[in-house]
C-alpha cells in the first residue's frame, strides 16, 4: 500500500506573477519530478530561492524504474504507476543552476526514481489583468474609489 503525503503548499511563499517582471525570454520553466516524501524538504529549502513563480501537483507515473517494477511479475506492483509530486518553478535564466543544484542536493537518495528535473524555456506570458482593456480598467478603478 502507498503512503499517501500532504502536500506543504502553506510553506511555499507569495511569488509575484509572471507578467510582472520584464522580458520572458530570460525566464525558464523547471520542472522537478520528486518522490513524495521529500517534497517538503525541497520546499523548504526553496523557500527563500529567488524564483519568480511555483505551482505543486500530486502526480504518477514511471520513469527507468518501469523495468524493474516489472520483475515483480503478477504481483500488485507490476505495470504500476508510483505516487510522485511535480514541482513547477518560474526562476530569472541567471538563477536556474542554483535552483537546480537546491533541487538536487535535497532531492537526491542515489537510488532508482529519485526523480527528474526538466529545463524548459517560456516563450510569452499573460495574465488576466492584461486581457482587460483599457475602459475595462478605467470602469474598475471609478467603481474602487466609490467605495
Amino acid at each position: 500500500m502507498v503512503a499517501r503525503t500532504r502536500i506543504p503548499t502553506d510553506n511555499v511563499l507569495q511569488l509575484s506573477a509572471l507578467g510582472q517582471f520584464g522580458n520572458p525570454s530570460t525566464v525558464k520553466q523547471i520542472v522537478a519530478v520528486i518522490k513524495p516524501y521529500l517534497a517538503e524538504r525541497v520546499l523548504h529549502a526553496l523557500r527563500r530561492a529567488p524564483l519568480e513563480a511555483c505551482s505543486i501537483r500530486e502526480v504518477k507515473g514511471y520513469g527507468r524504474q518501469k523495468s524493474y517494477l516489472d520483475d515483480y511479475g503478477d504481483s500488485e506492483y507490476s505495470q504500476a504507476f508510483l505516487p510522485k509530486v511535480e514541482i513547477t518553478l518560474w526562476v530569472e535564466e541567471p538563477r536556474v543552476e542554483e535552483i537546480i543544484r537546491k533541487i538536487i542536493d535535497v532531492a537526491r537518495t542515489g537510488r532508482i526514481g529519485d526523480g527528474k528535473i526538466m529545463v524548459l524555456p517560456v516563450q510569452e506570458t499573460h495574465t488576466f489583468a492584461d486581457a482587460l482593456s483599457n475602459e475595462d480598467t478605467e470602469n474598475i478603478v471609478s467603481e474602487l474609489r466609490e467605495l
